[in-house]
């Protein structure tokens, strides 16, 4: 982690998001902006930064793939460390962000540093490979979760998702037609990318009042 934030939204939110990006691309890409905007325009306060691979491609034009997800847990602690948050921290990014979120955030909960983890987009599993799944440390998840998700994610859609069993924990809100960035085909379901966006954010705020 570079140890620098993105910021979105009022300083004296009630709510702070620290948010990861997925694997491959950063903090301020269009998806990213998209949805910290829409969370900003609900009051909430969004921090948003880059894991050191991808920082590096910022300096220095380095193109590696992204490391395997849990390698990066300790840069997603050290973010929430360095942020320092005044009142309650919620955890988590879009795709990959949120799966390194998924994995430290027991620990911080337990700690009283972080009171919920918010994934937009979860990864459920690679593409085309559906028996590949990344749920099993979702089973044993004690912290306040909500997943926003397409129906259509080609990660993990609606129908395949609802097999998985998660526990009580994990709240899913399901957004019609939605791909792995949440946008569907207005011309399908009648919705378009700032309506799930908005409706995305208007569930996060909500959710996150009890917190």
């Amino acid at each position: 982690m570079n140890g620098s934030f993105l910021f979105t939204g009022p300083d004296d939110a009630p709510v702070t998001l620290l948010l990861a990006h997925g694997s491959g691309a950063p903090m301020d890409s269009p998806a990213m902006n998209a949805a910290a905007e829409a969370l900003a325009a609900q009051g909430l306060r969004i921090a948003r930064f880059e894991f050191s691979y991808m920082a590096a491609r910022r300096t220095n034009g380095s193109r590696r793939p992204p490391p395997k997800a849990e390698t990066l847990n300790p840069e997603f602690r050290a973010a929430v460390l360095a942020l320092g948050a005044n009142g309650p921290l919620v955890i988590g990014g879009k795709s990959m962000g949120g799966r390194v979120a998924s994995m430290v955030v027991d620990d911080l909960h337990a700690a009283g540093i972080v009171a919920g983890l918010l994934c937009l987009g979860y990864p459920f599993h690679p593409p085309e490979k559906p028996t590949q799944l990344r749920t099993a440390h979702l089973m044993t998840l004690k912290t306040p979760t909500l997943i926003c998700q397409g129906t259509r994610d080609p990660f993990g859609t609606k129908e395949e998702v609802s097999t998985y069993g998660l526990p009580e924990s994990i709240r899913l809100l399901w957004l019609e037609d939605g791909d792995h960035d949440l946008k569907p085909r207005k011309s399908i379901s009648g919705f378009s990318a700032a309506d799930h966006l908005a409706t995305m954010a208007r569930t996060v705020k909500e959710w996150t009042k009890p917190l």
